[in-house]
């Protein structure tokens, strides 16, 4: 990096209405980044409206290419159609981007990147970071710890996804079916690919190779990529449930060397990044409704796997538009931002 920006950065948001946009806004408060000037950028229907950050009103801008001249930093959560179209223009014009979409997360020359997992990738990009799927986030980072310390042969994996996954408009359609079915009225399908409200469905996005959903295939794939394992064995299954936010997983792991439950407790414990909730005697385990505005990951239900050597189950939870999105996207940036300032010192 020939030219590193200097503190405080010209930051753009872009998808800056959406659900995640908004956690965006408010993590990079939160976190106190070094923020100057801030552009909140969104398609044409939402110009003119105003988005909060920390207690500034920040009026939308169009999303288009001369709107990221000047700009440092770009955060992005608008889809993969919008993220292809403008963050190479945005990289033309001399920022940097961290992306929320799946656009370019495979891209052999786009670093994909969760910072308690792999933070030196980083530093081999071309102007685009990857932020990876929510439910691969939070995986990585429970099985980060057990893997340096047994290393990890096989996965299986089992999500239980809430709605705010599918954005403000999921979170729209369990409201508006669970009003409907209470008072027994008719109601409409149109996000989920069932009907949501209780209920679980088990497909979220569309079906792909070999049966398995998009989602599903994130999980392998991305895992393997942020690992530098591309033999990594992972057999996952993606179910939404009827939760608004916070996505759980059971997951199962079989290691190449001997691991007890207590050793494995130990390790996720002292993880940056980590919080351990387990205490079966008092019924103490993390859920979905305790995550909510936590950056951490929620581990509990660590036990050993009787049916196989080397076998460790585990439950994690996490919520997907913080660390599953926005904060982990404002990590990244922290990462730049120190990488950068250590290259101007």
């Amino acid at each position: 990096l020939m030219n590193p920006p200097q503190r405080p950065y010209t930051v753009a948001v872009l998808g800056a209405t959406g659900a995640v946009g908004r956690e965006i806004l408010k993590v990079l408060d939160e976190h106190r980044f070094p923020v100057g000037d801030l552009r909140a950028l969104a398609s044409e229907r939402s110009v003119g409206e105003e988005v909060m950050f920390g207690n500034r009103p920040i009026k939308v801008a169009l999303a288009e290419p001369n709107a990221f001249e000047g700009v440092d930093l770009v955060l992005a959560s608008a889809g993969g159609a919008v993220s292809r179209k403008l963050l190479p223009e945005a990289v033309k014009r001399g920022a940097v981007c961290i992306d929320n979409s799946s656009a370019f997360r495979m891209d052999a020359d786009v670093p994909l990147v969760v910072p308690e997992v792999n933070p030196e990738a980083v530093a081999g990009h071309k102007g685009i970071i990857a932020n990876p799927n929510c439910s691969t986030i939070q995986m990585v980072v429970a099985l980060k710890p057990l893997h340096d310390e047994a290393r990890i042969k096989r996965v299986v994996v089992s999500t239980y996804q809430s709605v705010s996954g599918a954005g403000k408009k999921g979170i729209d359609e369990l409201s508006a079916q669970t009003v409907a079915l209470l008072n027994l009225r008719p109601y409409d399908v149109k996000v989920h690919a069932a009907r949501i409200a209780f209920n679980c469905v088990p497909q979220i996005g569309p079906f792909a190779e070999d049966d398995y959903t998009e989602e599903e295939l994130k999980l392998v794939y991305e895992t393997r990529k942020i690992f530098d394992e591309p033999e990594l064995r992972i057999n996952p299954t993606a179910v939404r449930v009827p939760v608004f936010a916070g996505h759980s997983e059971s997951i199962n792991i079989e290691f190449e060397r001997p691991l007890t439950a207590a050793r494995a407790r130990e390790v996720l414990g002292k993880f940056q990044g980590v919080t351990l909730i387990d205490n079966p005697a008092n019924n103490k385990y993390p859920m979905a409704m305790d995550c909510a505005e936590r950056d951490d990951v929620l581990v509990g239900r660590v036990r050993r796997d009787p049916s196989i050597d080397n076998g460790i189950s585990l439950w994690v939870v996490a919520d997907n538009l913080r660390k599953g999105a926005a904060t982990n996207a404002v990590q990244i940036a922290k990462l730049l931002d120190a990488w950068w300032n250590a290259a101007s010192a």
